[in-house]
């Protein structure tokens, strides 16, 4: 056989440039001729375009000039003020003898606005709006408010705390670990009042009702249940789950119950009969978070496919999905107040309007896998990291006022650092966090501080173009 001669790789490099070049310079020869004169008419167009403003203030005030000298416009006097019509700048004579040659037949009406400078009014008595630069947006200032600080650390369960919920009356809140156990603390002491064992793997999320004396659960057993908490008892299971349930949330008019997992679907449950109303399906992956609201579209969910879903309940179908963001959604909260929503993902939390799901603005800078948030009344959202990190956030303006590293147990590691939930109790005043420590951490606003004490470190910057 014939041995292969070998190249350097310049020499293959320059081989293929030059056979890049032959090929495209044969086909250049195939092209028609440039048309002088239709190239200086774009090149006109471009100018005009791009260049008009100052075109035409160039044109006023050689106008301008050429009255106050009494000399070209002398023989024009019966046109007085405004009402003189303009010099038409080089740069756009062959267009506007092209556009005057071809409306001899009434094909192309000029437009006031080529002729004449902004501000004037024109010889047929038209009037032209002028064109001023528009300002560049800014980001408004945020509401000033108070560093929050640590106030208590409850230690007692014996695994990763994965899920809080509050009591709507505000004396107490349940958790649930992966010590299989729902433990219920007294919100004012921080002291245990009851512990709960039923679920024979991790309990995952835990609602409260606020018409009932009903606390629901779910877990990785693939059970929900509902206790009794006048009896301390499981009275209800709701079975039809695949996979770990992650998440469940209680509507808040009518009793139904909503619940996500690894199985891809969120299904809502009759609260009494037990029956599976719906089973909401078009995700791709595990669902994380589900949240229910009173008004339309009543679910919302956010799941591991990087999509957030909005779900009308009574036809069981979804009604929009919002495919911005580029990593898994694992969390979803609703304001307390206004008609909106957040969706937090690793690559950024994203505001959103309710009904449509409009988008309202990124909220930039936790650059964490983002495992959970919190919202209060007097809009203060949280964001918590898998990595232990908290960020507070003004809500309208997205601006970050406090960022800080959860303090880990003494006698944990550092990778031990970790927030799986939070939520605030019904004043909005404290806020409640279920960390990688296996401890519940208590934080509160600091009384002390003040607008002068803790200043906002804000500029005004220029509102930068929205990422999706």
């Amino acid at each position: 056989m014939e041995e292969v001669q070998r190249h350097s790789v310049h020499t293959l490099i320059f081989r293929s440039l030059k056979r890049t070049h032959d090929m495209f310079v044969s086909n250049q020869g195939a092209l028609p001729e440039i048309d002088d004169k239709l190239e200086k008419i774009r090149k006109s167009i471009k100018a005009r375009d791009s260049y008009g403003l100052v075109f035409d203030r160039a044109a006023q005030a050689a106008e301008s000039k050429k009255y106050s000298n009494g000399g070209v416009g002398a023989g024009m006097d019966a046109l007085e003020g405004p009402e003189k019509p303009l010099a038409i700048t080089d740069g756009s004579k062959d267009n506007m003898a092209l556009l005057a040659g071809n409306n001899k037949n009434g094909d192309i009406p000029i437009s006031n606005s080529l002729v004449s400078a902004p501000g004037m009014r024109s010889a047929t008595g038209g009037s032209n709006v002028q064109l001023i630069p528009k300002k560049a947006p800014t980001i408004p200032k945020p509401t000033w408010h108070a560093p929050w600080k640590l106030s208590r650390v409850i230690s007692g369960h014996l695994g990763w705390v994965r899920c809080i919920a509050v009591e709507p009356g505000n004396e107490w809140f349940a958790t649930g670990a992966g010590d299989r156990v729902i433990k219920i603390w007294d919100l004012a002491s921080g002291k245990l009042k009851l512990s709960l064992t039923g679920h024979v793997s991790t309990v995952r999320g835990l609602a409260v009702s606020a018409k009932h004396p009903y606390l629901f659960s779910c877990g990785e057993d693939r059970q929900v249940k509902c206790w009794d908490l006048e009896y301390n008892k499981v009275i209800r299971h709701y079975h039809g789950h695949l996979s770990a349930v992650y998440s469940l949330a209680l509507h808040p008019t009518i009793d139904v119950l909503a619940t996500s997992g690894r199985d891809s679907t969120a299904r809502i449950w009759d609260m009494r009969t037990k029956a599976n109303i719906h089973t909401l399906t078009g995700h791709t992956n595990t669902v994380a978070s589900v949240v229910a609201q009173a008004v339309n579209p009543q679910i919302i969910t956010g799941s591991h496919d990087s999509t957030v879903r909005l779900w009308d309940l009574a036809a069981g179908k979804s009604v929009c999905t919002l495919t911005n963001h580029k990593k898994s959604v694992r969390s979803v909260v609703l304001h307390p107040n206004l008609y909106m929503f957040a969706s937090a993902s690793p690559d950024n939390i994203k505001q959103w309007r309710c009904p449509e799901g409009n988008f309202v603005q990124n909220v930039s800078g936790h650059n964490a896998i983002v495992n959970c948030m919190a919202v209060n009344p007097d809009g203060v959202m949280v964001s918590g990291g898998d990595n232990g990190t908290m960020f507070f956030w003004d809500w309208r303006t997205g601006y970050n006022f406090q960022r800080f590293q959860a303090p880990v147990q003494p006698g944990s590691m550092d990778s031990e650092a970790g927030i799986f939930a939070m939520c605030f109790d019904q004043s909005g005043s404290r806020l409640i966090t279920a960390e990688a420590d296996k401890t519940i951490k208590i934080y509160k606003e600091d009384d002390e501080a003040t607008e002068e004490t803790h200043p906002v470190n804000w500029r005004p910057e220029i509102l930068k173009r929205r990422k999706f």
